[in-house]
C-alpha cells in the first residue's frame, strides 16, 4: 500500500489576516511551521478576488519551502499565466464562483473538456504536477483520463457534510461513491488525492482507502490550531491518517 501524505492548506491563515490588514498571521510562517511539524506539501489557493491568498504569499511560498508547494487555481488564463512564472510543484484545478464560500464541488471537466485539454497541456509541459478537482462520479474520472491530467483530487465534501449533519445513511452512499471512485480512478491509471471538509474521523477513514496517496486539509486544521497549536494539531491530524492507513492492511 502506498504511504499517505498531507498537504496542508494555509489558505485560512491569510483570512484572518486580511480580516484586519497587515502582514499578521503570515501564511508563509504558518507553512514552514506545518512543515516542521510533519506535512509532507502545503497547498495554497489564488482566488481570482484574492479573498485569502495573494500573489505574493505564493511567491513567497515558492521561494521559501523546503516542501512542495500545490498551487489551487481556476482554470483561467490570468491564473496560467501566474502559475508559469511561479512554476510551482503542482497545480490542482478548482471551480470557483464569487458568490461562494468555499468550493461547493468538483470541477465540471466533462463540459470543460476541450478547453482544458491545451490547458493542463501547457502546465504540463512547464514541468508542473496537474490534478483536477472532481467528484467521484465515472463520468469526471473518465473525462479526467481523456484530458490527461495525471492526478484527481476527489471532493469529500458532500460524504463530509453528511457527516457533520448527522445523515448517517447518505454519508454511507457518500462515501461508497468516494470508494468506488478512488479504485477506478486508480484503474484508470492516475494518482489519487482527497480533500475538502476533512476533519480526525473521517481521515480516518477515508486514509483506509488504499489507492488515495494524498489528503488535502486545511480549514479544520488552521480551526484547531486556535485551541491546541497547529504542530499538535498535525500531530494528531497524522495519527488518524496513520491508524486508517494501518485498519486498512
Amino acid at each position: 500500500m502506498p504511504p499517505l501524505r498531507l498537504g496542508v492548506n494555509v489558505d485560512h491563515v491569510a483570512t484572518l489576516r486580511n480580516a484586519r490588514g497587515g502582514p499578521r498571521p503570515d501564511p508563509l510562517r504558518a507553512a514552514l511551521l506545518a512543515i516542521e511539524a510533519g506535512a509532507d506539501g502545503i497547498t495554497a489557493h489564488l482566488r481570482e478576488d484574492r479573498r485569502h491568498i495573494h500573489d505574493d504569499d505564493m511567491a513567497r511560498l515558492k521561494a521559501q519551502i523546503t516542501k512542495p508547494l500545490n498551487f489551487e487555481m481556476a482554470a483561467t488564463e490570468q491564473m496560467l499565466d501566474i502559475a508559469l512564472a511561479i512554476k510551482p510543484h503542482a497545480v490542482c484545478l478548482v471551480p470557483e464562483k464569487r458568490t461562494e464560500r468555499t468550493t461547493e464541488g468538483g470541477l465540471d471537466v466533462v463540459a470543460a473538456h476541450d478547453y482544458l485539454i491545451p490547458f493542463v497541456a501547457e502546465l504540463v509541459r512547464a514541468g508542473v504536477r496537474v490534478s483536477l478537482f472532481i467528484e467521484p462520479s465515472a463520468e469526471a474520472i473518465e473525462a479526467a483520463a481523456s484530458i490527461k491530467a495525471p492526478v484527481v483530487e476527489l471532493h469529500t465534501g458532500a460524504w463530509c457534510h453528511a457527516l457533520e449533519v448527522g445523515d448517517t445513511a447518505l454519508a454511507e452512499r457518500e462515501f461508497e461513491r468516494l470508494k468506488l471512485g478512488t479504485a477506478y480512478a486508480a484503474e484508470k491509471g492516475r494518482e489519487v488525492h482527497a480533500g475538502h471538509g476533512l476533519d480526525y474521523e473521517s481521515a480516518r477513514r477515508i486514509a483506509s482507502l488504499p489507492q488515495i496517496v494524498e489528503l488535502n486539509i486545511g480549514h479544520f486544521l488552521i480551526g484547531e490550531a486556535v485551541f491546541v497549536g497547529l504542530a499538535e494539531a498535525i500531530r494528531l491530524m497524522r495519527v488518524a491518517m496513520d491508524a486508517g492507513r494501518s485498519e486498512a492492511g
